[in-house]
Parts: C-alpha cells; structure tokens; sequence
C-alpha cells in the first residue's frame, strides 16, 4: 500500500475547504439570558456622556452664577464706598470754613469727617448711603410717583420717595441704637434734619406736618441756642407759613431775628442794627427778612411791610462788597452773590408794595430795575460770564440771557458748595424774569409798548428759551412761564399791529 509523503499529506489538508452548516433556527442566544455586551457598552457609554455635560453645565453655571455675584457686590460696595468717601466727604479747605459754607452744608451723621457715622451699623450705613444715591443719582427711569390716583395733586418725585423711605428705615435704627446708648444725640438730630429736608421737598401736606415734626424734635434737642438754632427757627417759620400757620410763622421769624441778635425774643420782628459777624448768621438773617418780606407784602399790611423792607435794604447796603467780586475766592463770591440775590428779592416786593401804595409809577420801576441789574449779576457771576458782553465794554448794555449756563467749575467740584451755588443759580434766572415781566406790565400800563415788548422779551430769555419758542426752561414754574409768555405774546401782537398801520 502506497503511502503519501507527509508534505503531500499537508498540500491536501491545506487545499480541503471545510462545508458550511445551515440552520432554520435563529440566531445563538445568551446562554445564561444576557443582552449583548456590545449593545450593553453602548448605553453605558452614552449615559456617562450625558452625565458628563449635564455635571459640566451645573459646574459652569454655578461659576457664573459666582462671578456675577461677586462682580454685582463689588459694584455695589464699591458704589457705596465712593459716596462715603468721596461724595460724602467733608470737602472743607480754609477759605470754606472761613466763610462757613460747611457750617450750612448737609450733615449726614460723620461730623467734621463727613461720611456717616459709623456707630449707625452696617445696614443702616448703607441704608442711608441709598438715600444719598437715590435723591442725587435717582432710581431709574421712573420719574413720578403718583399718591392720589389720576389728576390728584400727591404727586410725588420718585427719587425723593425712595430717599424718604430709605431714611425712614435708617431712623427707625437709629431709635434703637439711641434708646440703648449707642448712638451720640447729634447723629439722630442730622438724620431729623436730612429727613425734614426731603419731606420739605417732597411738599405734600402731610409731608410738610411730618417736616414740621421732625425739626420741632430737632428743635427741643438742640444743647444751646445759636446760630444753628435760629436757622432752624427760621425754617420752622417757612413750614408754618406754607402749611398756613401765620402767626406761628411769624413767632418763628421773631424767634430766629432774636436768636442771632442775641436778645430776648419780642411779640413783634426786631431787625437789628447792624449785621452778624458770622457769614453763615448773616445769610440766615437775609433769608429770614426775605420771608417777612413776603409775608408782610401778601397778608395786607402794606405799610409794615414798606418799613420793614426799606429797613431790610438799608441794612444789607451797609454789608462791605469786594470792588471786583469776580477777583475774590469762590467761597466768599458765593456769600456776597448770595447777599446780593437776597436784597433784589426785598426790592421786588417793595416796588409791588409802593405799586399797591399808589406811589409814583417811577418808584416802583426804580427798585425793580435794582432787582433785575442784581440778579443778573448774580447769575452771571456764578456762571463766570461778564456782565457785558466783550464787544460792547463799557457801554452799558447787558449781557443777553443766559438760561443754558452752568456754575463754575469751581463751584461744581466742591462738594460744599456745589447745591448752594447751583439754586442759586436757578433762583437769580427766575427773579430776573419776574423783575423783567413786572417792568413790562408798568411799560405795557403807560402805553409804551416798545419798551415793554423788550422787557417781556428779556423775561421770557430769563425764563429759559429764545423769544420764538413755547417752552418754558429748568426750574421755571409752569404757571410762571404762561403768565410770561402770554404777556410777551400779546405785546409782540399788539407791536407788529402797530407798525403796520
């Protein structure tokens, strides 16, 4: 028997193709009935996938949600430390204090540090720190705040009624802190004094009652009677008299005359003699003769109100002017602008009073005259604008209005006197169109119409726009504004009419 070499035997087996087996059954399962570890991994997979975005978006968001944190309380401390610090601050060089602009500037509990006391806590800090913010920045884009439902009149501006709430708050803690000891009297009467002056703002009866308390309990605290005593006595009186109390307004003024005086108060207004060597007694004095003035010149007593006014003006005459009140330091321009501002008021009621008295027309033209020169100086001054224009020096014509112009830097930098010398900006712009319109109805009476066209002219200037224009400007009132420019209106009519024929 023939036998095959092994490398024949190996050529064989390798060449042999083994035969497939075909089942009708299905495919093999699990022995033991498990899924399939491929498909098993797959899940699997795309589980932990999913974990793993969904932990990274919480991680992520949490981050976020941390950064913008910290950035939204670093905005806001940094905010508030800017006010206490800055804003705040008590901003008083030499010549400020020399002429007490800090003495009547706005105490918001630090004292000579200026800031806020710190005996007041955090939350109450930061609480009155709002109040600043809320009444100097404002609370965004609403404006007014509306008490009474449609067409009432409790309408209130929303900076202020936050800045009231705010203070609210802050006194509320303040009470407690003081009733435990903890707090120093002054910083409790600085917030009745901050409160009384956003309620006095705020001017709603109730506001006003709730102003008249606040610095009654100022009032009763006070350790001695100076000169902070008598500008307080002085404000009490202007409450009295908006809330309709004249005789209490009037015992108020008594009061404050006698307080600077240094004298017994008397049933009836003693004006001293001379002026007060303090600067800031001698602007409490003008402000107070100012509100006799008007109380006198509106309650029928006309010839009190003549004596006192002519008195008044005698006296603010003898108060020594710097020769060039544009060479002095802005602390003591702002006193005399002041000074100066106060007796163009005085002379304004006194020509309506000798008007009502049927004195000479001309007497009554002269001091308005006075009054319109003044507080165009005045607003002038505080805007650094020459009294003429350069191109007519010296010829006596009258710088054109300038109801645009802002204070000097110098005045808006400083935080002492940054409000004073802003209202009284605002103040000498209105009394220069009030002199102005008066001058155009006593023109407009004798039956020179030119003249009184220029004055009405000048008034609606004054008022805050150009003669072609029925706008009424900042800090003109609207009822002011209409009587103006109907007179304008009408004489400018009645001119045009004139010129034709």
């Amino acid at each position: 028997m023939l036998r095959a070499s092994p490398v024949l035997r190996r050529a064989i087996r390798s060449s042999l193709v083994p035969l497939r087996r075909y089942s009708l059954q299905g495919p093999a399962q699990n022995p033991r009935g498990q899924a399939n570890p491929f498909i098993q991994d797959h899940f699997v997979s795309s589980a932990g996938i999913a974990i793993n975005l969904f932990t990274r978006f919480v991680k992520f968001s949490l981050l976020g949600a941390l950064g913008l944190g910290l950035t939204s309380w670093t905005i806001f401390e940094g905010t508030h430390l800017w006010v206490e610090s800055v804003e705040l601050a008590s901003g008083s060089d030499e010549e400020t204090r020399r002429w007490e602009w800090d003495r009547d500037a706005e105490k918001w509990t630090g004292g000579e540090q200026g800031g806020t006391d710190p005996a007041l806590g955090f939350r109450a800090r930061h609480l009155l720190r709002g109040s600043w913010i809320a009444e100097n920045w404002g609370v965004g884009s609403t404006t007014f705040l509306d008490y009474g439902g449609a067409g009432s009149f409790n309408v209130v501006e929303a900076r202020l009624d936050f800045a009231r709430n705010y203070l609210d708050m802050t006194s509320k803690i303040a009470e407690t802190k003081l009733a435990s000891g903890k707090l120093r009297p002054q910083t409790n009467n600085d917030l009745l004094l901050r409160h009384g002056a956003i309620l006095e703002r705020i001017g709603t009866k109730e506001a006003l009652f709730e102003a008249r308390s606040k610095y009654e309990r100022v009032w009763a605290g006070l350790p001695d009677k100076g000169t902070d005593a008598a500008s307080l006595a002085s404000k009490l009186g202007n409450l009295n008299f908006r809330l309709g109390n004249s005789n209490h307004a009037v015992s108020w003024w008594t009061r404050a005359l006698g307080l600077l005086q240094q004298i017994e108060s008397s049933a009836t207004p003693t004006i001293p003699k001379s002026v007060p060597s303090s600067p800031s007694a001698q602007r409490t004095l003008t402000s107070t003769l100012v509100s006799l003035s008007a109380y006198y010149s509106t309650s029928g007593e006309l010839k009190q109100a003549r004596q006192l006014q002519e008195t008044a003006l005698a006296l603010l005459r003898s108060v020594p002017s710097p020769p060039d009140i544009a060479a002095t330091s802005p602390p003591q321009m702002l006193h005399f602008l002041h000074l100066l501002h106060r007796s163009s008021l005085i002379s304004i009621h006194l020509a309506e009073v000798l008007y009502a008295l049927r004195s000479p027309r001309q007497s009554s033209f002269d001091y308005l005259s006075r009054a319109a020169e003044s507080s165009e100086r005045v607003a002038l001054a505080l805007a650094g604008l020459p009294f003429s224009p350069p191109d007519t020096k010296g010829s006596g014509i009258a710088h054109t209005p300038a109801p645009d112009a802002r204070v000097l830097p110098s005045f808006a930098k400083s935080r002492v006197m940054r409000k004073p010398a802003t209202g009284l900006l605002r103040d000498a712009r209105r009394t220069a169109a009030e002199a102005w319109n008066l001058m155009g109805i006593l023109n407009e009476q004798g039956g020179e119409m030119e003249r009184a066209l220029a004055c009405y002219e000048r008034a609606v200037g004054w008022a805050g726009v150009t003669s072609d224009q029925d706008i009424p400007g900042e800090g003109t009132l609207e009822t002011d504004w209409k009587l103006m420019w109907t007179n304008y209106s009408r004489t400018r009519d009645t001119v045009q009419k004139l010129e034709k024929r």
